[in-house]
């Protein structure tokens, strides 16, 4: 955690140096004279920029008047204006010259000396409450404003540094220390990277960056980075599902095969669901606990130890875009439980697979398929360890504009087999909850956008025939101009048992609305 901290403070640093290189005082506008004049050795010039409208500029830089009249014998201007005849003020009052108003600098706001500096972001404040009497938790469920910076920069010799800093407070949490691992606290600090191109064919990036592939929408076989359940239930924006990972991604090309590789010197868990914002079923309890059990856990976290790697090849073939994947690692979320401490563990874990996506029939389909090697427990003899896994997932979208124009349907089948199943259940101890041995998940994605796309409707469902259980994902959006926007949304859950993946959820159901402007 020491090490994570000092990578924090360094790249904040970073972005300190980075504001402060560029806080230099931007030039006047065109046609203003300079803060401080030339020396008296030096002669004075004209500033540049556009000349000043006939008869308003110094008496010797006046232009020459149509048919050839000199400077000199210019027409009176109008009255009331200077060198012009003034016309008689009412009960014989002097007519006094207007005030003159120096040339100051027009001040700056905030936010447009942040854009001068090559930031961009947003604010956003977003609360939101349970629909139920939760489970040890809260009624509600947020309470936070955030403020994002971005900040990125092009060297010369391809060298490019990025950097991507939430400042947030969420009333509803009570603990503000700063952990990047977990993103806690006031800051998390999403990206600090720098790239580079040392080949023709070879691009490097290394440090904190959000990372992803596999043809899933929502639905993960092959993206074993980590991910951020936690914010993904509570409401907060789709954007956050996805956890930074402190990682060197190396991506070479050719013309036979693109090939990416990423390491990762140190395990990057989920940030998974522990009961101290959501609450959940505890197999140990046997019951749905929250912030008075939370789930305590071992993760692996000795450097370039408990590394990670993973690796795509893939390639585009008349329209269809082929990868093969691979991943030697850990559970990212806690894949056992250790029975005598109480505590969850992350045990081995490898997983290959592959995916093809492209053209089919009138929208796109796409097809994936992983098997998860629990090397730990390869023979489902160990009922505290998951079981290894095939997965495959089948999905198809269609825009349906004879139905009405901007509206898009999608629609997704994931099937989990569970290896060595009558093992497990042979080994599990009594009264433990028997697992499926096939695991069905349906998803239906519709989205409606309206009011010349300014209004996007949307439903996101997530359904399981053998589990018995259906997560719903309603969202409205509103773009009121460039800058402002408004949404409303919720997160219910509804289950027959309170140990399936979205029946224990059902209390912690929730509303939420947010507030965001962007720069």
């Amino acid at each position: 955690m020491q090490e994570r901290s000092i990578a924090g403070i360094v790249a904040l640093l970073l972005l300190l140096w980075a504001c402060g290189s560029s806080s230099a005082q931007p030039s006047l506008p065109e046609g203003l004279p300079p803060a401080t004049p030339p020396p008296a050795s030096q002669p004075a010039t004209q500033p540049s920029g556009p000349a000043l409208p006939e008869g308003l500029g110094p008496p010797g830089d006046q232009p020459a008047l149509p048919g050839g009249l000199p400077g000199g014998d210019q027409p009176s201007l109008p009255g009331g204006l200077p060198g012009g005849d003034q016309p008689a003020l009412p009960g014989g009052l002097a007519a006094s010259q207007p005030a003159t108003r120096p040339a100051t600098q027009p001040a700056k706001t905030f936010l447009q000396s942040v854009k001068d500096m090559g930031l961009t972001g947003f604010w956003e404040t977003r609360g939101g409450v349970r629909t139920q009497h939760p489970a040890g938790q809260r009624q509600a469920s947020l309470g936070e404003t955030r403020f994002q910076l971005d900040w990125e920069k092009h060297f010369k010799g391809d060298w490019t540094a990025h950097v991507v800093a939430d400042f947030l407070y969420d009333a509803v949490d009570e603990h503000h220390t700063v952990d990047l691992e977990r993103g806690r606290g006031w800051l998390d600090l999403r990206q600090a990277n720098v790239s580079f191109r040392p080949l023709k064919w070879l691009d490097v990036r290394a440090g904190r960056q959000i990372l992803t592939w596999g043809t899933g929408d929502l639905l993960f076989i092959n993206d074993l980075f980590p991910k951020d359940f936690v914010s993904f239930f509570l409401g907060r924006d789709e954007e956050y599902l996805k956890v930074p990972s402190d990682a060197i991604k190396l991506s070479a090309y050719s013309d036979l095969a693109n090939l990416d590789v990423v390491y990762t010197p140190r395990f990057d868990p989920d940030r998974f669901i522990s009961g101290r914002r959501l609450s959940f079923f505890n197999p140990l309890a046997g019951r749905v606990v929250g912030r008075e059990q939370t789930l305590s856990s071992e993760i692996p976290a000795r450097w370039f130890q408990n590394d990670e790697w993973a690796a795509r090849l893939y390639k585009t073939i008349e329209g269809y875009e082929l990868a093969a994947y691979g991943y030697w690692g850990y559970w990212k979320s806690p894949g056992g439980v250790n029975p005598f401490r109480g505590e969850a563990i992350f045990p081995r874990l490898n997983v290959y697979g592959g995916s093809a996506r492209g053209p089919l029939l009138k929208g796109i389909g796409n097809v994936e398929l992983g098997y998860y090697d629990s090397r730990n427990d390869r023979h489902g003899n160990n009922p505290f360890i998951n079981n290894s896994q095939f997965r495959i997932l089948g999905g198809y979208e269609q825009d349906l504009p004879q139905i009405a124009t901007d509206l898009t349907v999608s629609m997704q089948y994931e099937l989990d087999v569970t290896a060595h199943h009558s093992r497990l259940v042979r080994a599990l101890p009594p009264g433990a909850p028997e697992p499926d041995e096939l695991r069905h998940v349906l998803t239906w994605r519709v989205t409606k956008k309206l009011l010349n796309q300014n209004l996007t409707v949307g439903l996101f469902v997530f359904y399981s025939p053998s589990d018995g259980d259906a997560y719903f994902r309603p969202k409205v959006h509103y773009k009121i101009d460039d800058q402002w926007s408004v949404e409303v949304g919720g997160n219910v859950f509804v289950g027959r048992e309170n140990y399936t993946l979205f029946g224990q959820f059902e209390r912690d159901s929730n509303v939420y609305t947010a507030l965001r402007y962007g720069f």
